[in-house]
């Protein structure tokens, strides 16, 4: 949950409408009342991913609820499509780190995959998606990204649609440099004839050779390379879009 001075942010499932009231979770009831000291009165502001963003105010505050009044809508909803990624699910917190930055990094979906040298083999997807909540919150996007079920690398692939590429983090320097296979993409995406691409980043140990061999003969997956040091799993994640944000900021 999210406050820039006296402003908090609270995404939220229910229909935002002028004059419409918003019954708030558990949590964020908590978190208004105990942690923030909201009373009656005092302002919220809203989103739920698909009404644009709201102004409300506290209209009820009770022992077991918390009901936020609606009131006018601050912003309009618009289309917030940016690049996939697909990711292997890492050690400790190094996972909550990728899922909060690349959802201010205006990742659109995020796609656990599990590799042949992934270092874990759970994934709670509730807290995956919390964790995208409160980067979205933060970072004052309209949308929430997709955080899709685990699977493992080849049905992955398997799936991957037609119109979408696919650049891989290869950290063994035979890859493509990565800002200029954005730049293409950027090009046919401008034109219509793509959606932007997909981002797959390894794990801690990055790619075994035979996953590299069956990247090399799809014909939408392109091995790229952000420069000449080996980056931690999770600075690629963030490079990578971080990179693709400044090429659309650039071309916008």
């Amino acid at each position: 949950m999210q406050t820039s001075g006296s402003r908090i942010r609270l995404f939220v499932e229910d229909v935002l409408k002028h004059a419409g009231s918003v019954p708030l979770q558990d949590m964020q009831r908590h978190y208004l009342v105990n942690v923030m000291r909201l009373r009656v009165g005092d302002p919220v502001t809203l989103f739920n991913g698909r009404d644009g963003e709201w102004q409300g105010r506290v209209a009820k505050v009770g022992k077991n609820d918390c009901i936020v009044d609606v009131g006018s809508r601050l912003r309009a909803q618009r289309p917030e499509v940016g690049p996939w990624l697909a990711f292997a699910p890492l050690k400790k917190t190094c996972t909550q780190f990728v899922v909060e930055k690349a959802t201010e990094l205006g990742a659109s979906r995020l796609l656990p995959v599990f590799t042949s040298r992934t270092v874990t083999d759970r994934v709670n997807l509730q807290r995956l998606r919390s964790y995208a909540i409160e980067a979205a919150e933060q970072s004052h996007r309209l949308t929430l990204p997709i955080v899709t079920t685990p699977t493992i690398l080849a049905d992955l692939l398997a799936s991957w649609p037609d119109d979408r590429q696919l650049l891989v983090m290869d950290c063994s320097g035979d890859g493509e440099p990565l800002l200029g296979a954005l730049s293409t993409i950027y090009a046919l995406v401008e034109e219509g004839r793509q959606q932007p691409p997909g981002l797959l980043v390894g794990p801690e140990g990055g790619f075994a050779e035979p996953e590299l061999d069956d990247f090399a003969s799809l014909p939408f997956a392109t091995s790229v390379m952000l420069g000449s040091r080996i980056l931690r799993a999770e600075t690629a994640a963030l490079a990578a879009l971080a990179c693709w944000q400044a090429v659309a900021e650039e071309r916008a």
